[in-house]
């Protein structure tokens, strides 16, 4: 018979290791700070030492607390895959959590090809603006620019590039569009959080002075902007992949401005266990597939 501690302090410990937080560990339990300290004691009167070092303000691991976690997410990532393999039918429905602005200017016009191809998934999507909060997750599958803590499969699927936008419209009733005057130009300014704003960041960027009098609206997302802009209200800066479509319909033109290429990465991101799950790689390997054609080419 093999001695083994309380198999429901193992898991609380593997989750509290993982995200770094017992609240966090908590809410992804289902069970209160206060059971998940309970839990995470008597793992450590088992064995006779500290797994946590507590005298810091962020929690973080002993030595001995290190390696009993490396082995048991290695350990609980090998149980989920033999769990798998003994399903008869693992499931093909799966929640993507995706930005507002990723899904409605990039994902809802392809989702007909997936659908097409790998009809046997069922994709639900929800939608965010910010980055979502871990212990609150709801979905199996994440595109987000947060990274990831252990414990979670992340690869990039692309790097943000800002272009300037307008519709053809509007670039008609100012031509010429001369750069040496974008500021005489309605600029829309999306204000992005930490990010800041997108124009005082193109400006620095391309060492050009951004006269503090320039015409400009100020919009909370991206998406009035892009939709501003095809209005014809003024100029945007909008993701490249975003505006493709826009393009291409003839709604929005890229004026040959330089463009900046922010740092920003839009990641795929899911649970470590469930990286290699065949529904979640058709959709990996699909993404992937569908960026790939994705190309904007500024206009000479």
């Amino acid at each position: 018979m093999r001695k083994l501690p309380p198999l429901r302090a193992l898991q609380v410990f593997e989750a509290a290791a993982r995200l770094q937080h017992f609240s966090q560990a908590g809410d992804e339990l289902c069970i209160s700070q206060s059971a998940v300290s309970h839990q995470i004691r008597s793992l450590e009167q088992y064995f006779g030492t500290h797994l946590f070092d507590r005298s810091r303000r962020q929690l973080t691991l002993t030595p001995k607390g290190a390696q009993l976690a490396q082995g048991l997410e290695q350990g609980f990532n090998d149980l989920a895959a033999l769990c798998q393999q003994a399903h008869d039918s693992p499931s093909q429905e799966l929640t993507l959590v995706v930005y507002s602005s990723f899904a409605v200017k990039w994902l809802i016009p392809r989702l007909s090809d997936f659908n097409r191809r790998h009809p046997e998934v069922k994709l639900r999507l929800n939608m965010v603006s910010h980055d979502p909060d871990l212990a609150t997750l709801d979905g199996d599958m994440l595109i987000t620019g947060q990274k990831m803590p252990r414990g979670y499969h992340q690869e990039c699927l692309l790097q943000e590039r800002l272009i300037p936008v307008c519709s053809p419209s509007y670039a008609l009733a100012h031509s010429p569009m001369s750069l040496e005057n974008f500021q005489q130009y309605m600029l829309l300014i999306v204000d992005e959080d930490a990010w800041g704003l997108d124009w005082p960041r193109w400006c620095e960027r391309n060492n050009i002075a951004l006269n503090n009098n320039a015409t400009h609206q100020v919009v909370s997302h991206v998406l009035l902007a892009i939709e501003a802009a095809a209005s014809g209200l003024g100029i945007a800066l909008a993701s490249d992949f975003m505006v493709e479509q826009d393009i291409a319909q003839g709604r929005l033109i890229a004026l040959p401005w330089p463009d900046i290429h922010t740092g920003f990465e839009f990641l795929f991101c899911c649970r470590r266990q469930r990286a290699d799950d065949p529904a979640i790689a058709k959709v990996r390997s699909w993404l992937h597939q569908q960026l790939a054609n994705t190309a904007i080419k500024m206009p000479a």
